[in-house]
């Protein structure tokens, strides 16, 4: 998993309440259990119509936008089903960071297993988030997860909180694997203990 310090980049405004997983990524790309691959399905229903075009009024498909490596959204991000795929989707995007005053508990989780930060802030904070995030390509909003702060184009931040732990494993880049892996001198001393102790087994 790769590592989360601090970035410098494009946040996107999605000013919408509710977006469920299946807005995120629709049921029909689950098939595949890889986590390449699905960013160009992101938001798939909202960005392509019937006839797989662009919709060009969809704000990932606007110029400024398509690097975007920040998401500003509403309310309850991510409810819904509990698919992985979803976070899948927004990091293959290019997408770092999601930024909204609540997400539901098991998306969030998720987002932190797949490298993704998801930040939760009062609903005024988000407010300006917005804001700046509608400027466009030209203002660069900043995450430095190592301080705890999101910064605005001009220069505005605000704190969030996180678990130590979640914060640790992002910095680190260690997802469920890494953390194993860790551990694997004492897991093979343990392995080869129980193999003299009891050879049957």
């Amino acid at each position: 998993m790769d590592k989360f310090t601090t970035i410098t980049g494009i946040a996107a405004p999605m000013p919408m309440i509710n977006i469920d997983t299946d807005m995120i990524i629709p049921k029909q790309f689950l098939k595949t259990i890889k986590r390449s691959g699905l960013g160009v399905n992101l938001f798939d229903e909202m960005r392509y119509d019937d006839d797989g075009n662009e919709r060009p009024d969809f704000v990932l498909n606007k110029p400024q936008y398509r690097d975007a490596e920040v998401l500003v959204a509403g309310d309850n991000f991510g409810c819904g089903s509990s698919r992985e795929h979803a976070p899948w989707a927004i990091k293959d995007f290019g997408i770092r960071c999601v930024i909204a005053p609540s997400f539901a508990d098991i998306f969030f989780n998720n987002c932190f297993k797949n490298g993704i930060l998801p930040i939760a802030l009062p609903q005024d904070a988000v407010d300006v988030l917005m804001k700046d995030a509608e400027k466009g390509a030209n203002a660069r909003m900043t995450i430095d997860l190592e301080a705890q702060t999101v910064t605005t184009s001009d220069g505005e931040s605000f704190a969030f909180e996180v678990d130590s732990f979640k914060k640790h494993c992002l910095i680190e880049g260690l997802d469920d694997i890494g953390l194993t892996m860790e551990k694997v001198a004492s897991i093979d001393t343990f392995e080869s203990q129980t193999a003299l102790e009891r050879p049957w087994v």
